[in-house]
């Protein structure tokens, strides 16, 4: 066994010393210091070192009079000033050892600034690495981190507007500084809102105490992309629900979580129980594909619904509407339009029957511009005019449809489980993709389907050959979605766009009009996209990246936008603007609002066929598309313009 020297002994525990922080050397530095002032002092005393001809010594009272305290002081000042020195009577020996004094201020100073130096700096690396706890209020947390998150602080600094110092905190297991970097470069300005970046991993314990989400109002739960994102999800619900420092009881969190498949539901329920609203990403993707597939521009106006930058649903307590029916509350708000009733025992009804009169703690539920924008007008004169409202067409005898579906994803057979309830029996859909297990995925599909045929192409959907040999002219409806299976972005949305670069040519050559929906992901490729002419394009990210975002700020909308989504009634219709008024006629949205309510319909906008204003006091619509407009405004409306209502049925 080898002999531990003590040379060696020293050299550990003084290692252990420096090992333990900034404190223990800096007390180290400042022990050693005055062990060697009293050694140099004891010296210069004992010693009689100090000239006694010398008529004054800065420090010492009396040159000839002094104590071992005096010359403590005089070699203190040494050391603290070397400047001093240069005043000191000429004796060799005094000043060597003031000159050593001296030199010993100059190390120790030198040393004290690098531990002061290392100090900060460790403490800047510290802040740098995003581990410190954040003191805020009434803040939301997002937790996880995928490139949906830009899109959702986007969406919360145009909500926070209004607010005062509003803050959001990111909690993800990413570097701190890279963090604070992309959603500086991505997200730009946020205005009155404060973004603070932590370094973390939500299912650690210690690490969700940074983020203080006892003082959240809200937390928000992104699915990272890994092969299994569902169950990060359930483990970080779980890590706040039944962590020991959990907020105290009855008191709840408002916990909004991503779950990319439905199968992994009934776990998260149980994990989250009441104190999360799970948004099915899947499911809320292809609930509106298929309802944009069969009514073009479906998905603007959901964007429109769920974007800050628009106008939103909120709900509003107005006593003055106490006592009266709905449709009079209907036509009570100028710049707001009412689409159903909150109850006072929290039950929500969505275009409630018209007659329904409005009782103490009701509230309305509104689509307007804010939360403050939810004022009565005042207005007892509407100009309604009936000679311009229309009596309900005959309606057309529907016939089975055509459906092409180019491409497959994990959404695929939700989607075509959706479209199979809005068809007629006899229908036909047709599936092309060049990846081999689909056959054997549709062939299980088939066996749930009540009114679709269904069959499968092998094929790459961006070869020219394999489209022209569909015959897509037989098709009213064509779906292109992305092949998510491909980890690359923009090579996915990059072979979207050929596809509907051939399907436009196709469309060109043939003259025939079919509907083209397509699905993207990432939402600056819908601008060059839209050189395709293709009806709607499905920002499937982004749609869930709003959705998550307006459920954070109210939960009770979750219930609202699953009913709005569904093939339920009441659903989002839109609808030829002739079954309404007359074209071509002058005509105030009060007197379109009259129109639907005739029919049990509410109508909540409009979408022009030229995407351009009607009336000088408008501003450019979004692709045509006017949610929750002015009502007293005049407009006229021409052929292939459409009034979007709430209504129970097509």
């Amino acid at each position: 066994m080898k002999k531990i020297r003590l040379k060696e002994r020293i050299r550990f525990e003084f290692d252990h010393l420096m090992s333990k922080g900034p404190l223990p050397p800096f007390l180290f530095l400042i022990f050693t210091s005055f062990i060697f002032l009293w050694i140099i002092a004891l010296i210069v005393y004992y010693f009689n070192l100090i000239p006694s001809n010398a008529q004054q010594i800065l420090g010492l009272p009396d040159t000839k009079n002094y104590n071992l305290l005096n010359v403590f002081w005089v070699v203190l000042l040494r050391t603290l000033d070397g400047g001093v020195i240069s005043d000191d009577p000429i004796d060799f020996f005094y000043l060597l050892f003031m000159l050593i004094a001296t030199l010993l201020g100059l190390t120790m100073t030198s040393v004290f600034i690098g531990i002061v130096s290392s100090v900060v700096m460790d403490k800047i690396n510290e802040l740098r690495k995003g581990r410190s706890f954040v003191l805020a209020k009434n803040h939301t947390v997002i937790l996880g981190w995928s490139f949906q998150v830009f899109q959702i602080i986007s969406e919360l600094v145009i909500a926070n507007e209004n607010q005062k110092k509003p803050t959001i905190v990111v909690l993800a297991e990413k570097d701190k500084v890279e963090m604070d970097d992309e959603i500086r470069a991505k997200v730009g300005d946020t205005k009155n809102t404060r973004v603070i970046c932590r370094t973390g991993n939500p299912i650690d314990l210690r690490d969700l105490e940074v983020a203080n989400l006892n003082q959240a109002k809200s937390i928000i739960i992104i699915a990272p992309d890994v092969p299994e994102p569902d169950s990060y999800v359930i483990k970080t619900i779980l890590a706040i629900t039944n962590n020991p420092n959990r907020k105290p009881l009855p008191e709840k969190y408002h916990i909004v979580a991503e779950i990319r498949h439905p199968r992994n539901v009934p776990i998260a329920e149980i994990a989250g129980r009441d104190e999360v609203q799970l948004v099915v990403f899947d499911y809320v993707v292809s609930r509106i594909i298929a309802q944009t597939c069969r009514q073009p521009g479906l998905s603007v106006v959901f964007t429109e619904l769920l974007d800050f930058k628009g106008d939103e649903i909120y709900f509003a307590y107005e006593p003055k509407l106490v006592g009266k029916t709905f449709v009079e509350a209907m036509f009570a708000y100028e710049t707001s339009t009412i689409i159903g009733l909150r109850k006072r025992d929290g039950e929500i009804l969505l275009k409630p029957p018209m007659n329904m009169k409005i009782e103490e703690g009701d509230k309305v539920i509104a689509i307007s511009e804010d939360d403050d924008t939810i004022i009565l007008s005042g207005i007892l004169d509407y100009h309604i005019d009936p000679g311009a409202i229309r009596t309900e067409p005959q309606v057309k005898e529907r016939r089975p449809e055509n459906t092409l579906i180019l491409g497959w994803n994990r959404r695929a057979p939700l989607i075509i489980s959706e479209l199979d309830k809005y068809v007629l029996k006899g229908s036909k859909l047709v599936v092309v993709s060049d990846l081999s297990y689909v056959e054997r995925t549709i062939l299980e599909i088939n066996y749930e389907l009540e009114n679709h045929e269904i069959s499968f192409v092998y094929g790459d959907t961006t070869d020219r050959r394999v489209l022209d040999n569909l015959v897509v002219e037989q098709f009213d409806h064509i779906i292109v979605l992305s092949q998510t299976e491909m980890l690359d972005v923009q090579s996915v949305d990059a072979r979207t766009l050929s596809t509907l670069l051939h399907l436009r040519d196709i469309a060109d050559r043939t003259e025939h009009r079919f509907s083209i929906v397509s699905e993207m992901l990432d939402d600056r490729n819908r601008e060059l996209a839209e050189i395709t002419h293709a009806d709607d394009f499905i920002v499937s990210v982004k749609l869930d990246s709003l959705m998550l975002s307006q459920i954070s700020e109210n939960k009770e909308l979750k219930t609202i936008f699953e009913t709005l989504f569904s093939a339920a009634n009441p659903s989002i219709y839109i609808k030829p603007a002739e079954y309404y008024v007359e074209l071509g006629r002058p005509v105030n949205f009060y007197t379109v609002l009259e129109a639907a309510r005739q029919r049990n319909e509410i109508a909540i906008g409009y979408k022009l066929h030229e995407a351009k204003p009607r009336y000088a006091t408008d501003s450019m619509l979004a692709y045509g598309v006017r949610v929750n407009p002015i009502k007293s405004n005049r407009i006229f409306f021409s052929e292939g313009d459409k009034i979007i209502v709430i209504a129970d049925e097509q």
